[in-house]
């Protein structure tokens, strides 16, 4: 049972009055403004074609854990797929944010909220692993530039969601994308919310075939890529 150090840093929020949370240290909201569950749906479920994909064993891994709503988006989706054995979400945080502010952030979405029950448990005990019927959940507390190094593991589909490129540059530099790259199963997938042409560039370089498709809402575009062989 991994449980949060001491030292771990929280997340500093503050709340918008249409009750989405901002995080104060990047000045950036957790989710859309318009609906987080409908983007995380088209970013990084279809965005990964998990639909499709969802196999025994499946590995999933993500920069910027948040609210997890990431999280629950997948492990519908995963109960969807049938709930194939020994699948794994595995995610990098470095600010994880209090159990009450996760909660009330995802009030917003009864669908998740419905079924976050053994994740907010777990993480109001200070336990960053737990299982949700199958779906074995590790949150991997610190700095990813350091943490992801240390991970031995292999993801077959990326979600990248850190904060705005131009608000959180660190979550997305080339040595970081390069250890996504690294901790990647052969014909492994990313996608994420950001077009910027910078992340694009590091993403190709770290041996992803890269290609830039339409986002959600507003946005006009997202990325998403394969690992190449």
């Amino acid at each position: 049972m991994t449980k949060r150090q001491t030292t771990t840093t929280t997340a500093s929020i503050t709340w918008k009055d249409s009750g989405v949370p901002v995080a104060e240290r990047f000045d950036d909201p957790y989710f859309s403004l318009e609906d987080g569950l409908a983007e995380t749906r088209h970013v990084f479920i279809v965005g990964n074609d998990l639909a499709t994909r969802f196999r025994p064993g499946f590995q999933i891994a993500e920069l910027g854990f948040g609210t997890g709503l990431n999280m629950l988006a997948a492990f519908i989706a995963w109960r969807a797929a049938g709930s194939p054995d020994g699948a794994g979400f595995t995610s990098f945080e470095a600010f994880p944010m209090e159990a009450a502010d996760i909660d009330r952030a995802l009030q917003a979405f009864p669908e998740a909220h419905a079924v976050a029950g053994p994740f907010l448990a777990a993480w109001e005990q200070g336990e960053f692993r737990f299982d949700m019927d199958g779906f074995t959940v590790e949150v991997i507390d610190g700095d990813a530039r350091e943490t992801l190094a240390a991970w031995d593991g292999k993801a077959d589909a990326w979600f990248l969601d850190g904060f705005s490129p131009a608000k959180n540059p660190e979550l997305w530099g080339e040595d970081l994308m390069n250890e996504v790259g690294i901790h990647t199963a052969p014909n492994g997938t990313f996608a994420t919310y950001t077009a910027a042409g910078f992340v694009r560039r590091a993403l190709d370089a770290a041996g992803f075939d890269v290609e830039r498709v339409p986002g959600y809402g507003r946005k006009r575009h997202m990325s998403r890529g394969t690992l190449r062989p």
